[in-house]
């Protein structure tokens, strides 16, 4: 277990942990994707020197590190063309094949999983259990796809045309390199766009491993409004798969609904915890400080709380002693060169713009008549002397933010929990259904059948009994209800079900306009 540090601590970086030590290493790993300074782009089977590399700097501590090479639009669209051609090639690829590649690939991956894992630190500012952890449920998660993946792939075919990957930046490997890699082992060329937020280097390190392994992977950075004409409408693309926001969400499901394309969009959803007729406080104590691993910058975190107004006292004295010890910091400070790293709930948001945006809702909010009910301090964090904290955010409770704020209805995206006191169960519902669909929700209540008959009144994909949801992997199913999904359900069969093709008429369960299947 890592010592325990406190502030007044001299802490400095960890020896080998540097953004420079990592970069060499990639040099040396592999110098055909990293050039100098920057990262190349990766498209009709080898790697590229265009695009415009833009500065960027770590959320850690606002250093300068490698930015994604962005495309134009021309461009773009002629590494679809060449990805398209790889594909007509791959999907014909014999299966044993097609699991000896990428079976090479989760063996290239593993042998270099502390420096994939020290990218994701420096990039998109994980604490390295954490980051440790996105690269090991990769690895781990494909490997399961290729035990099980003959059964899964009877009777199907590959898709006429290469799978379009469009990700948010806070899961690099076990949400983007998992599905680039089952699209892949399915028979499917793919082809993705960087994040432009962070991961860049992640990203490319791990394509060129796939790619020394014969797997056809197409890796483009660019903005997201001049690559999508490309990456999304071009007729070559045989399934769009995004994961990101709501707006942009928006913009692709009208675009994928005109060309009938086949698609999966996992979309942003105010995900709710709903506390009714309830008294196991010691085990709400016991999750709190889970629910803000990763500074709560993921899809299946919980910032909402709908609370029985007489039970308002007793949550706060078990939910208060839990928020207040929550640990956050720089990922790689130590007292001495031979400590182990810190364990760290969270460490920066991805980038100080997020961090000042969030801290203005908050700020907004109090003004508009939120009570604030607890608000961390920076000075508790473990940070190196003179370090830029600017990314930096602590956690902030709020009590009833007003229906004009952002935090009222909307995913923070951020350490920002908000509490909602309800008096009937009718208020609880409509509290947990605030944001029209969500991922997960969970129900804290003593009564199993309250449990029973409330739950499906909420509107999320998952819902748990006094326990946190989560994504999954494998077998486990996953989706979206109303506006925090669009298209096919992914998971164990169904994710290789949405990117190969079946019986004639065949239509992948999922959450589309006219039909809805429930988990």
């Amino acid at each position: 277990m890592a010592p325990t540090l406190t502030p007044q601590l001299t802490l400095s970086l960890k020896p080998g942990t540097a953004w420079s030590d990592a970069w060499e290493r990639c040099l040396a790993v592999a110098p055909e994707a990293f050039q100098d300074d920057r990262v190349l782009n990766l498209w009709d089977g080898s790697w590229q020197s265009d695009g415009r590399a833009l500065p960027a700097t770590s959320p850690v501590d606002g250093s300068p590190i490698a930015g994604p090479p962005r495309l134009d639009a021309a461009t773009a669209q002629q590494a679809v063309r060449a990805c398209l051609d790889e594909h007509r090639v791959w999907r014909h690829v014999p299966l044993t094949a097609r699991k000896a590649r990428v079976s090479a690939t989760l063996d290239a991956l593993t042998e270099h999983r502390e420096l994939l894992a020290l990218l994701l630190v420096w990039e998109i500012g994980k604490p390295w259990r954490l980051a440790q952890a996105d690269v090991d449920r990769a690895i781990d998660g494909v490997r399961w796809y290729v035990d099980n993946v003959d059964r899964m792939l009877e009777g199907r075919s590959p898709l006429p045309g290469p799978v379009s990957n469009i990700a948010s930046w806070n899961y690099p490997m076990s949400v983007l390199v998992h599905a680039m890699l089952v699209q892949a082992l399915a028979g499917n060329a793919v082809i993705a766009k960087a994040p432009t937020d962070g991961g860049v280097a992640c990203l490319t390190l791990a394509s060129a491993l796939a790619v020394r392994e014969g797997i056809p992977i197409t890796l483009v950075s660019g903005s997201g409004g001049e690559l999508s004409e490309a990456l999304v409408r071009s007729p070559e693309i045989g399934c769009v798969s995004f994961v990101g926001g709501r707006d942009t969400g928006a913009r692709i499901a009208t675009a994928v609904a005109d060309l009938g394309k086949r698609h999966v969009l996992e979309q942003e959803g105010l995900n709710t915890w709903g506390i009714w007729n309830y008294s196991d406080w010691d085990a709400l104590t016991a999750v709190i400080p889970k629910l803000f691993d990763y500074g709560k910058q993921r899809c299946t975190a919980y910032p909402r709380f709908v609370v029985q107004r007489s039970l308002f006292a007793d949550f706060l004295a078990a939910y208060l002693p839990a928020v207040r010890s929550i640990r956050l910091g720089h990922p790689l400070a130590v007292e001495k060169p031979g400590d182990p790293l810190p364990e760290l709930d969270f460490g920066p948001l991805i980038n100080a713009a997020k961090a000042k945006e969030l801290a203005d809702h908050v700020a907004e909010a109090i003004s508009r008549g939120a009570v604030p009910l607890h608000e961390g301090s920076l000075s508790d964090g473990l940070f190196l002397p003179g370090q830029d904290t600017s990314a930096y955010l602590p956690p902030v409770t709020l009590l009833n933010p007003p229906p004009s704020s952002p935090l009222h209805h909307a995913e923070p995206f951020g350490p920002v929990d908000t509490i909602v006191l309800v008096d009937t169960e009718a208020e609880l519902l409509a509290a947990m259904n605030a944001s029209n669909g969500a991922l997960v929700a969970t129900l804290s209540t003593d009564d199993p059948a309250t449990y029973a008959r409330l739950s499906p009144q909420v509107r999320a994909f998952k819902v748990g009994h006094g326990k946190p949801r989560s994504r999954g992997d494998r077998d486990e199913l996953f989706g979206g209800f109303g506006h925090s999904w669009r298209g096919a359900f992914v998971g164990g069969e169904l994710l290789v079900r949405a990117v190969t093709d079946g019986p004639p008429g065949e239509r992948p369960p999922g959450n589309f306009p006219d039909y809805h299947l429930m988990p």
